[in-house]
């Protein structure tokens, strides 16, 4: 077996075991499914092209999930032609219009909180809060402290909870 088929099965294997990953992050950023599929089909394209150049192979989760954050921002940057991102509300049996219109403000003012924050207490807190990771998976995925994580998250949630109340004496 050459190195090149030992490189290409491990790349499969690792895609294996991340292949939704980068989607879910992808679409924590963009919140658009058919822009998150490709973003994370094109982070997978240049995993491939650069697997070679990883030194170190155990951290495949956190490179991947860094350089589909970083295409997912490009892309969100890009994106002039969409105005109106997707506001995901659940519809629950009963809610009537106006409850779900309320909803729908609602997350679009969090959502919009959460897109003026920094880059760094934006990645933690998609990461933990919405994607549902543990402190230490998201040390894990971004290559940083657990402290490091837990300050960037009280530092993220502090400046939404002013953003928020900013928002909400306004109306």
């Amino acid at each position: 077996m050459t190195p090149e088929d030992v490189l290409e099965r491990e790349f499969g294997e690792r895609l294996r075991e991340s292949s939704s990953l980068a989607f879910r992050v992808a679409y924590g950023v963009l919140r658009h499914r058919e822009d998150a599929e490709d973003v994370a089909q094109e982070a997978f394209v240049r995993a491939h092209r650069s697997i070679a150049q990883l030194r170190d192979r155990e951290r495949f989760r956190a490179w991947l999930v860094r350089m589909t954050w970083r295409l997912a921002m490009d892309r969100r940057r890009m994106d002039q032609r969409r105005t109106m991102r997707e506001m995901t509300v659940e519809s629950e049996p009963g809610l009537t219009a106006e409850e779900l219109a309320s909803a729908q403000e609602r997350a679009g003012r969090l959502w919009a909180a959460i897109d003026e924050l920094p880059e760094k207490l934006r990645m933690a807190i998609v990461l933990a809060s919405i994607e549902g990771h543990d402190v230490a998976e998201v040390g894990r995925l971004l290559d940083i402290p657990d402290g490091t994580v837990k300050s960037r998250l009280f530092l993220a949630r502090q400046q939404l909870a002013e953003k928020l109340q900013c928002l909400a004496n306004r109306t």
